[in-house]
């Protein structure tokens, strides 16, 4: 072939591959403003009190971040079949929620306390399809949307009106399932997510087998296409950021737990638990700033 010839084939060539690239990159979704987080440093986790989840208060001011494990159930509740407490939130304007779950039944239960300290339940009646685990909450930054998930591979939260702060709801009454986050990838035994910004979630996953990102115990973050509104869907995305800090004195599985973000200065805690006997000795809660 003439090398004029060449030349115009290889031009020609070069601007429909331009042409076709524009194309693919005009359709394709925008990639993911996913964040960096580098640990910073971490503190041990109690297994009683501090080994299920955690979350900042900020009413009243200097509040410290208060913890759930085994131990910070009330006998009265527990004694009325609710025996398992998930990772907490906290509304900016001082609302504190408990998920709790029970082994058997058709429901699951929201504890409450109001920024003047007194508590109540909010009971919800479960979906037809929907899991009994009740892992964690989180309490959108408006204040009047709470997500909750459940445990097991999912490609979804669950949305409600928050107890106590959304004027619609009543402990008398039942918590009702309002919308749903359509996830765009599966996720697995998610045990606890916070708000970073208004349609940003981040999320510990306790995943043992690592075959959805490639890594197990993965801190995951969530872009929703909106912020939650109780009236209708939104969808999210979600980017796997890094795998969660395994380590410990004794061999074995380690369990992936409760995560809070604290707008105020930023850090992001997760809590990790210990295999073995070192469950008692080294569980930690660990720190990470944005970088």
């Amino acid at each position: 072939m003439p090398l004029r010839a060449r030349r115009r084939r290889h031009a020609a060539l070069t601007a429909a591959l331009a042409l076709a690239t524009a194309a693919l990159l005009s359709a394709a979704p925008p990639a993911s403003a996913a964040d960096t987080w580098s640990e910073v440093g971490s503190d041990r986790a109690d297994p009683l009190t501090e080994s299920q989840g955690l979350t900042s208060v900020e009413v009243p001011a200097g509040s410290p971040n208060r913890y759930t494990g085994i131990g910070t159930i009330p006998i009265g509740v527990s004694s009325r079949g609710w025996n398992h407490v998930g990772d907490p939130d906290a509304s900016y304007n001082g609302y504190y929620v408990e998920p709790y779950q029970a082994d058997s039944g058709t429901a699951k239960m929201y504890r409450v306390q109001a920024p003047g300290g007194g508590w109540s339940e909010y009971v919800h009646t479960l979906s037809p399809g929907e899991a009994l685990n009740n892992s964690w909450d989180a309490i959108s930054p408006d204040g009047q949307w709470m997500l909750s998930g459940e445990y097991g591979t999912m490609t979804r939260f669950l949305v409600f009106p928050t107890p106590g702060v959304n004027a619609s709801t009543s402990p008398s009454a039942n918590l009702p399932q309002v919308a749903t986050v359509n996830l765009d990838h599966a996720v697995r035994d998610v045990q606890g997510c916070d708000f970073s910004g208004p349609t940003t979630l981040l999320c510990s996953s306790d995943d043992p087998a690592g075959t959805l990102f490639g890594i197990t115990k993965p801190l995951l973050q969530v872009d929703l296409s909106a912020a939650p509104n109780g009236t209708s869907d939104v969808s999210g995305h979600v980017t796997a950021l890094r795998q969660l800090p395994l380590r410990s004195g004794c061999s074995g599985t380690f369990e992936a737990e409760g995560i809070d973000y604290d707008r105020r200065d930023g850090t992001l805690r997760v809590i990790v638990v210990s295999p073995g006997f070192c469950v008692l000795t080294d569980s930690k809660t660990y720190r990470f700033k944005k970088s």
